[in-house]
């Protein structure tokens, strides 16, 4: 799959939920996206940043999994100019989803991380390291989240995962030999 000419035909956060989310389902994306919030070193960090980042998301909008995960990404968008941030929705990309199966499944999200010139950085989803120990810990519970309001410190959590692999892709093209020679740093 193209992943580079999927990121350009990919809708931005906005456009994604204007085009696939029903009322429900945005006030949810809103009520989580107006929950997060970057600490000072995550918004530090973020602004540090010297690589463009193309940032590309297989999600739904009737997804609790995307509801609790993708407004994060929107709020590092938001703080760098870097991120550039698109949407492809699940369901009406088949392709996306067939070559972005998780153990065997089509789960969302699921977002593919590209450099400058489109090329294949690296991939991460469909749950963080804190939404899989919050499972784990109930196991006896459903297997999909409901989409409702995490708690605060749970959010957190995520938010720190997702800075994680934001950061390690960062670091990747900032130390990538040829970016380096390209960018002559």
């Amino acid at each position: 799959m193209d992943f580079a000419a999927a990121f350009e035909s990919g809708l931005s956060y906005r456009e994604f939920l204007d085009r696939y989310a029903s009322p429900s389902d945005r006030r949810r994306w809103d009520d989580v996206h107006a929950r997060v919030e970057l600490t000072g070193p995550q918004r530090e960090l973020l602004s540090s940043f010297r690589r463009e980042m193309k940032v590309l998301c297989l999600a739904g909008a009737w997804c609790g999994d995307c509801v609790n995960q993708c407004p994060v990404l929107d709020h590092f968008a938001a703080v760098c100019p870097k991120v550039a941030l698109r949407f492809l929705d699940r369901d009406e990309n088949p392709e996306a989803a067939a070559q972005l199966r998780i153990c065997g499944g089509s789960r969302v999200p699921v977002v593919v991380f590209l450099n400058e010139d489109g090329q294949f950085c690296g991939l991460y989803g469909d749950r963080t390291l804190s939404q899989y120990r919050k499972l784990a810990g109930e196991l006896d519970g459903a297997a999909c989240t409901s989409g409702l309001a995490p708690p605060a410190d749970w959010l957190r959590s995520v938010v720190q995962d997702w800075l994680g692999e934001f950061e390690r892709i960062q670091w990747m093209l900032r130390t990538s030999p040829r970016l380096r020679q390209k960018h002559a740093d």
